[in-house]
């Protein structure tokens, strides 16, 4: 497993995890290892860090405001 997003907040985790469950990656959580940088941590096998990648930029586009 790798580190695959450090969310800045709860509901910044709540996104990413969601978005994950969505694509049908595996994923764990690790408490950080600092106080005060983040909620947990969001590790992926590394064969699916490619995919989990493209999932949240997918997600991100979609979220970008028309041009």
């Amino acid at each position: 497993m790798a580190v695959f997003y450090d969310p800045k907040d709860d509901r910044d985790l709540a996104r990413v995890k969601a978005i994950l469950d969505k694509g049908g990656i595996e994923y764990f959580l690790r408490r950080e290892p600092a106080a005060g940088i983040g909620p947990m941590q969001v590790l992926v096998a590394e064969e699916d860090i490619p995919k989990a990648e493209k999932l949240l930029r997918k997600e991100e586009i979609k979220k970008e405001p028309p041009r």
